[in-house]
């Protein structure tokens, strides 16, 4: 279900469990007045959070909403603060409007976004997105005590420029404690451990913007992110090129993740609907 209205870009499917999931990085899409500016279509969709959102598709069968934009990241990251303000300062990370892809290769042919292009792209794409998710948070926040936010990712295991070495399966952030209460957290960890895969608690992401800017537990709103390394679900080649990534989706393949991931959205219903202290 689209219930972004005009905005084809923006996909909303309301359920009325205390769990909003959103997805800034899933989208590959790429408006048709910005194609000739990129070096090439690949690279410009090259760092999406590929098939996210098919392995969270169960959570509509739990009642859970989500909010989704289909535009990719290469355009806007949604993810990023508005401001252009690093969320991990002395770290290397990419911009609102991301110039080079995670790899360090240049995003466009020409000229990268000036300060005008960006407030545009930001009002046309960002905005609109952020909007439906405080809408969303309103609208759950009316007829429940607490509403968990969770903001759902996923990256390639070894990203040099990112990170050393190879990442945990499961990267949970909570910006250090501040997004959500401990029990939350402490309930997710609990069942990443029980996988028998690695995982760890507020390492190398603690949370983007989404999380920080709308995990306010004093004011019921619990927020978390889950960066997953892509090769629980999808392979990843040791070369990455145009006919090498990214592949399909295989539900099978994924299927040990889903099920971990279901166990982990159930905790974060039974969460909100914990009697508040």
């Amino acid at each position: 279900m689209n219930d972004g209205g005009d905005k084809q870009w923006l996909e909303i499917h309301r359920g009325e469990a205390p769990l909003l999931l959103c997805f800034p990085h899933t989208g590959t899409e790429v408006p048709a007045e910005l194609e000739a500016g990129f070096v090439s279509p690949w690279l410009a969709r090259k760092d999406a959070d590929w098939w996210i959102d098919q392995l969270y598709a169960f959570a509509h069968d739990l009642g859970a909403t989500t909010v989704r934009t289909c535009i990719s990241r290469s355009v806007i990251d949604c993810n990023r603060d508005p401001s252009g303000a690093s969320l991990y300062p002395g770290q290397s990370t990419t911009e609102l409007c991301p110039t080079t892809t995670f790899d360090n290769e240049p995003l466009y042919v020409g000229d990268v976004p000036d300060e005008a292009e960006i407030a545009r792209r930001r009002e046309r794409y960002f905005d609109p997105y952020h909007a439906a998710i405080a809408s969303e948070i309103g609208r759950l926040s009316a007829s429940h005590d607490r509403v968990v936010l969770y903001d759902a990712h996923s990256i390639r295991s070894r990203v040099p420029r990112l990170f050393e070495g190879e990442l945990p399966q499961y990267n949970i952030g909570t910006y250090d404690g501040q997004t959500c209460d401990s029990r939350l957290a402490g309930a997710v960890e609990t069942i990443c451990r029980a996988s028998g895969r690695s995982h760890v608690l507020n390492g190398r992401f603690k949370g983007g913007w989404t999380t920080r800017h709308y995990g306010r537990p004093q004011e019921a709103v619990h927020a978390i992110q889950m960066e997953l390394a892509i090769r629980g679900y999808h392979p990843e080649p040791e070369v990455l090129t145009p006919a090498s990534w990214p592949g399909s989706f295989d539900p099978v393949l994924a299927a040990s993740i889903t099920a971990t991931l279901s166990e982990i959205l159930k905790a974060c219903i039974a969460f909100a609907h914990q009697q508040k202290d």
